[in-house]
């Protein structure tokens, strides 16, 4: 179970998170403009430019609770002739994108929601 935030925390409260079987991000590439939506099961790598995203964990609070979803990711970026480099991973929360974002000159990266995987 994650902490509810700082002011929740404060106050002694706790909130329950329900596991998410897919992340849907948002990701900037800064260079030529282009957002796009990233909507991402669990364990699975989607590249973005140079970067490689994989989610570990997605989590988000039952609807009678305050909003928020909070992303577990790995970010990776590989670029030829170079070793690979993690840029980033932990969580990322919705509803505070600048807390955990990605730091990089070209490529945002931020967390929206969390969803039910799609049946295959």
């Amino acid at each position: 179970m994650l902490a509810g935030g700082t002011a929740a925390a404060q106050e002694g409260q706790t909130f329950t998170y329900r596991e998410m079987g897919m992340a849907v991000l948002q990701a900037l590439d800064k260079v030529t403009a282009r957002i796009s939506t990233l909507a991402m099961p669990l364990e699975r790598t989607v590249r973005f430019g140079t970067l490689e995203v994989t989610v570990w964990a997605c989590r988000k609070r039952p609807p009678e609770e305050p909003p928020e979803s909070a992303v577990f990711l790995t970010i990776v970026e590989r670029k030829r002739g170079v070793p690979p480099a993690r840029l980033f991973q932990g969580w990322m929360f919705a509803s505070s994108p600048a807390m955990s974002a990605l730091e990089h000159p070209v490529y945002d990266i931020w967390a929206l929601d969390c969803r039910d995987a799609p049946h295959e």
